[in-house]
């Protein structure tokens, strides 16, 4: 992690609204306008502060940024349109007048958790920035998940992220690593951030699916995706209630066995009865262990990893969940109607065999439960006895 000083979130906010250079909108929907609070309450807040707004009424929302297909508030299509909306809005009225402002507008959306705690807390924020005035502008989209249990407080929570989320762009756009740890400053242990997309002409660059690397290496979350054409992607964006398959593995390179094991595998999870093929996907897990399995964790190397992936067409998921039951458990927050596992058959008596071991205190039938449930299936992949031809099967 990083070893220069964190700053207070008041300091960071102060430290925005005395640049004079630096100028913008806050547009905030759920858990109340908490970001803009803080840029408020520390003074000189005139010197930034353009306009704050927060459009509750789904009607009026609407109207202003016009309706979402599938009805949800809280997704990355809402935060993209209030970024477009708000700077565009901002940047044709008060250009003339501040030829050299850079602009900013700062969005989120988000469900915080309610009474009946049915929903855990999350959100998407967003900031469009200019780090240079005649330039165009630099857009950063994340989704987090709050931890909390009580809904003041994830509310407190959104308020210090969204400080730390400005307060980066302009301070640490340089250097994207730092940049994502300080987002969670003051906030260890009670947020985390599964997807962010950052893009604009201060970061042509920058591969994004270092992005979802770092997040995973640096404990900000458990689990980051990419898709084939290299974007980074949120579950809930695309898993939302489908039926999905993974295939873990180190892929270096992707051998004949595993183009088999995913070929193999995703044809018969299709072929399930209680499995729609064109509501399924297919992912690709490369674990964090299997990353770092050399020692030093090479970028290079996983990126090449990654480029034969996306040749294959494949989504890729990047985890530090050794245990599947945690990768399972973060699926089933997205509904995903049926799991798939394709697991090698040694690897398959490895998981039984530690997790006798692990749990003889009474815990066992709970441990195996956790992984063998109703909605997972696993699909074990054959191998041959060592030093024989005897195929190893499920059977």
């Amino acid at each position: 992690m990083m070893n220069r000083q964190a700053l207070e979130t008041e300091q960071k906010a102060l430290e925005i609204n005395l640049n004079d250079s630096i100028y913008g909108t806050f547009a905030e929907i759920g858990a109340g306008q908490e970001v803009a609070r803080h840029f408020f309450q520390v003074g000189a807040a005139a010197g930034t502060i353009a306009k704050t707004m927060s459009a509750y009424d789904k009607v009026v929302s609407d109207k202003i940024y016009g309706p979402e297909v599938h009805g949800r508030y809280v997704c990355e299509s809402r935060i993209y349109k209030m970024l477009d909306h708000d700077y565009d809005l901002m940047n044709n009225r008060l250009r003339q007048e501040r030829p050299d402002t850079n602009f900013f507008v700062f969005a989120d959306t988000i469900a915080a958790i309610n009474y009946h705690r049915t929903i855990k807390g999350n959100g998407w924020l967003g900031l469009r920035f200019q780090l240079q005035p005649d330039e165009e502008p630099n857009d950063i989209v994340l989704h987090v998940n709050m931890h909390d249990r009580d809904n003041q407080l994830q509310q407190q929570a959104i308020g210090i992220l969204g400080v730390n989320l400005i307060h980066a762009c302009y301070h640490y756009s340089d250097d994207p690593k730092v940049l994502l740890q300080s987002l969670v400053e003051s906030l260890q242990g009670r947020v985390s951030i599964d997807m962010v997309r950052i893009s604009g002409p201060n970061f042509e660059d920058l591969d994004n699916r270092l992005l979802s690397l770092w997040l995973v290496q640096y404990g900000l979350t458990k689990v980051a995706m990419f898709g084939p054409d290299k974007r980074n992607v949120h579950a809930s964006e695309f898993l939302y209630k489908k039926h999905v398959m993974v295939v873990r593995g180190s892929y270096r390179p992707a051998t004949l066995v595993n183009i088999d094991m995913l070929k193999k595998g995703f044809e018969q999870f299709r072929n399930e009865k209680d499995v729609d093929g064109r509501k399924s996907f297919l992912l690709t897990e490369i674990t964090l262990d299997n990353l770092c399995s050399t020692g030093e964790l090479d970028e290079q190397d996983f990126l090449d990893r990654a480029e034969v992936l996306s040749f294959l067409g494949q989504t890729v998921v990047i985890s530090n969940c050794e245990q599947y039951k945690n990768l399972i458990e973060y699926l089933a927050d997205y509904k995903a109607q049926n799991i798939g596992l394709v697991i090698g058959v040694r690897e398959l008596l490895e998981l039984i065999s530690e997790t006798y071991y692990n749990n003889q205190d009474g815990r066992l039938l709970e441990a195996f439960g956790a992984i063998f449930t109703r909605h997972v299936r696993f699909y074990v992949y054959p191998a041959f006895q060592e030093g024989s031809e005897e195929l190893i099967t499920a059977q």
